[in-house]
């Protein structure tokens, strides 16, 4: 098995256990074992339904922060853009500075209860290491193969597409696996402007001082990261593989 496999197996089966201790049976036991009363829990149904609608929204944040990211990344590195440079890192670098309990509070009054704060939280938050990433993984391109693409007739977009970006795809790929991470761990904060995520269970939690639902959402939240995480190395190594034998 490859390296690559074997990290997103190992990383899926800390997922897969993760989930297993949020099951509300489970869940009750280690609550137990901290010497809490478990009282009521949340079924394993709505669970997995927070956890689809976590998921459904960490992915949106996800598409727009890669969209973003990748963008500003890409448009930064560019001959013409040097000057710009700066600024686009300051503003990634402002947003994130903001943390995201601020981010959707502050969006609360113009943007309403539920999803739109959160994704406004989601793209504040995870766009600077989106955009860092690409302007790494890019500029560690070696001039050597521009030169050469340059030499065989290519144009700046065909440099770009055919050369830089897939020799820049491995950084790429961990930039957005941090953005992943960051969206998914974001996406519970969303429970405070009404959105249903797993941070849902956390806040009600919180405020009925029950244990049993703050331990679900917090054990869910983690194994959604770790199984999401494993995927991407999963499809990065696969990718990776198909090229090497292309």
């Amino acid at each position: 098995m490859r390296p690559g496999l074997r990290t997103a197996l190992a990383t899926g089966l800390v997922g897969a256990a993760l989930a297993a201790m949020s099951h509300p049976t489970v869940a009750a036991w280690i609550v137990s074992g901290l010497g809490e009363a478990p009282r009521r829990g949340l079924s394993a149904e709505r669970l997995l339904a927070l956890a689809t609608h976590h998921l459904a929204l960490a992915g949106t944040g996800l598409a727009l922060v890669a969209l973003l990211g990748l963008g500003l990344g890409i448009l930064a590195t560019r001959a013409g853009a040097a000057s710009l440079r700066g600024g686009i890192d300051g503003i990634a670098a402002a947003a994130q500075a903001v943390p995201p309990v601020v981010m959707v509070a502050l969006a609360l009054p113009i943007l309403g209860f539920g999803g739109p704060p959160t994704l406004l939280a989601l793209v504040a938050y995870g766009i600077m290491p989106v955009l860092r990433g690409t302007v790494g993984a890019l500029e560690a391109v070696s001039p050597e193969a521009r030169e050469a693409a340059q030499a065989m007739g290519f144009t700046r977009l065909q440099i770009l597409l055919r050369v830089e970006l897939p020799l820049a795809m491995p950084g790429l790929v961990d930039a957005l696996r941090t953005a992943l991470v960051l969206a998914i761990a974001t996406t519970a904060v969303g429970a405070l402007a009404g959105a249903s995520t797993l941070g849902t269970p956390i806040v009600a939690g919180l405020q009925n001082q029950n244990v049993l639902p703050m331990l679900q959402g917090a054990l869910a939240t983690a194994a959604l990261a770790f199984l999401c995480d494993a995927a991407m190395l999963a499809l990065a190594s696969i990718a990776s593989a198909d090229r090497a034998r292309g």
